[in-house]
């Protein structure tokens, strides 16, 4: 016998089309067969661009302030770490706008093009021949404003869609995808702060350093990153934002702290503060807001470890004779103990054979109308004539960076010696164990707080608590801010205050860590059904008070 199927006039039916199949198809694709989706290749390849641009701008931003606008150290330092503080207090913003209006899809490619321009009105600040020094610090001031906008805005939404696109049941693939997000991070901060210090040295434009073609090629790369990104549109699982969470949060909250303080000692107690919020907002908001201001004191005692991580672009920079080998050593060790880490399969591997500590680079100016060749120990120099200027050599560490040479009487030349970063007595070799030490520290901190963030978050708000851990890089900037300038301790006393406030902290966080309770935010819909955020949960009507 066959089933018979009776279709009834008034009822009505739609196929979906070829075009919502194949991008449905497309968005199930796996890699190679894995649990891992085709989408999140697209992703960590836009973010490996990304930070190749933000990393390799900044590995010659310090040097750019210093050389380029004559600023002294101090005030480099502190506009340094005010630039990066901001860029981890934006994330906030485009948080927001991701989880509460746009979407984190487009809220990645809006505030890209903020990103895109901002790189590109840096550059146009390092022309010298584009205004003078005043015109030169407010397009730098306003072009990295914008790239502080861009790139914080679209930091919390890149590392939480990528967690968006597995399925609940694939924990462990999208736990690894966070090691590999981490990973494509630290492999454009090594390209990127080996490639662009060499063009602002070894080329030479405009008269002297090339910072205009170090700030530009980030800029390009920031274009393909965005390219990158939305070619994968059609393979995306793309969460709709569910309204103005942060307004509901932020209502939600005022109405607990102002029905508790006008509360009287007769009335019922509650077992949490928010819980007096109850009579106008539903359960399941309560429940979710608890789970993320938990999350948020647990985050607290964490900017003191940033203070420390984040000196690594700004006074070990000026520390360290060789700036490029230095900056980028932090990301090439990850990119080795990430896999270590989190495999626990391969070796350690020994680098310091890849850095050649002994040698200095130098260049010389010609002020003379005639050609000169110079001869540093067994390195010769050509040097163009009328200001012409000697490529990039490296010579033994008995003379500075930089040598300038004019002629006061005829045939006579005088040397003198101009140093970009002074030679310092101490090997840096010495900074090696102290890379592969905090490295080891990040790896461990840093990766586990990107995926601890969004495990811990309600769907509503991983944008948000992805914010909230970046946050704390934020703040550790701002600590280094206040030191630097404030402070007025020797380089030593400095680095001990910081050493000793972070064992401080760390007494203080694994107190803290040891009384904190994983939650499941997956359980949030079996345990509350009611979804809406607008109007109180039915389970109140029956007179379920309780919290769960």
């Amino acid at each position: 016998m066959y089933p018979l199927y009776f279709f009834s006039p008034s009822l009505s039916f739609s196929l979906p089309s070829p075009l919502s199949l194949s991008l449905s198809l497309l968005s199930a694709q796996k890699l190679c067969g894995t649990n891992y989706p085709v989408s999140i290749s697209f992703i960590v390849v836009n973010e490996f661009c990304e930070r190749f641009s933000y990393y390799g701008m900044k590995a010659v931003l310090t040097l750019y302030f210093i050389n380029y606008l004559h600023w002294d150290p101090n005030l480099s330092t502190a506009v340094y770490h005010a630039f990066s503080s901001l860029c981890y207090f934006t994330p906030v913003l485009g948080a927001l706008i991701a989880d509460s209006w746009l979407g984190k899809f487009k809220t990645i490619i809006y505030l890209s093009v903020v990103y895109v321009l901002g790189h590109i009105v840096k550059s146009v600040g390092a022309i010298p021949s584009v205004g003078d020094s005043t015109i030169h610090i407010v397009l730098s001031m306003v072009g990295l404003i914008l790239i502080a906008f861009g790139t914080g805005g679209i930091k919390p939404c890149v590392a939480a869609f990528g967690g968006d696109q597995f399925d609940e049941e694939h924990t462990n693939e999208r736990r690894k995808f966070f090691s590999i997000f981490y990973m494509s991070i630290n492999g454009g901060s090594v390209l990127s702060t080996l490639i662009t210090p060499m063009l602002r040295g070894d080329v030479q434009c405009f008269g002297g350093d090339c910072y205009a073609l170090a700030f530009g090629v980030p800029a390009i790369l920031m274009v393909i990153a965005l390219v990158v990104f939305i070619s994968g549109s059609g393979m995306y699982k793309k969460s709709p934002p569910e309204g103005n969470i942060l307004l509901d949060v932020c209502k939600c909250m005022g109405l607990a702290i102002k029905n508790r303080w006008k509360s009287s000692k007769y009335d019922p107690k509650k077992k949490h503060w928010l819980d007096w919020a109850e009579d106008k907002y539903p359960r399941r908001l309560i429940h979710e807001i608890k789970m993320v201001l938990r999350v948020l004191v647990l985050y607290i005692p964490l900017p003191m470890f940033w203070a420390l991580f984040d000196q690594q672009g700004s006074r070990w920079t000026l520390q360290a004779t060789r700036m490029n080998m230095a900056f980028m050593l932090n990301a090439l060790l990850i990119l080795v103990f990430v896999p270590i880490f989190d495999m626990v399969v391969y070796p350690l591997i020994g680098l310091s054979e890849a850095f050649n500590m002994v040698t200095v680079s130098n260049r010389f100016i010609n002020t003379r109308s005639e050609a000169v060749n110079i001869t540093v120990g067994a390195v010769d120099f050509y040097v163009p004539a009328d200001y012409g200027i000697s490529p990039h050599n490296s010579v033994e560490r008995k003379d500075t960076n930089l040598l300038y040479f004019f002629s006061q009487d005829p045939g006579e030349i005088i040397l003198q010696k101009m140093e970009d970063v002074k030679a310092n007595n101490v090997h840096i070799a010495w900074q090696i164990p102290q890379y592969v030490l905090i490295t080891a520290g990040e790896v461990m901190f840093s990766i586990t707080g990107l995926e601890f963030s969004y495990s811990q978050a309600p769907a509503n708000m991983k944008s948000v608590l992805q914010a909230g851990w970046l946050l704390t890089v934020a703040f550790g900037n701002v600590i280094v801010l206040i030191v630097a300038e404030g402070a007025g301790l020797d380089q030593w006393m400095e680095f001990l205050l910081f050493a000793g406030l972070l064992v401080a902290v760390c007494i203080i966080f694994s107190i803290m860590a040891y009384f904190y309770t994983y939650v499941d935010p997956d359980e949030l819909d079996k345990l509350f059904p009611d979804k809406t955020h607008s109007n109180l949960d039915t389970s109140k009507s029956t007179g379920e008070t309780q919290d769960q």
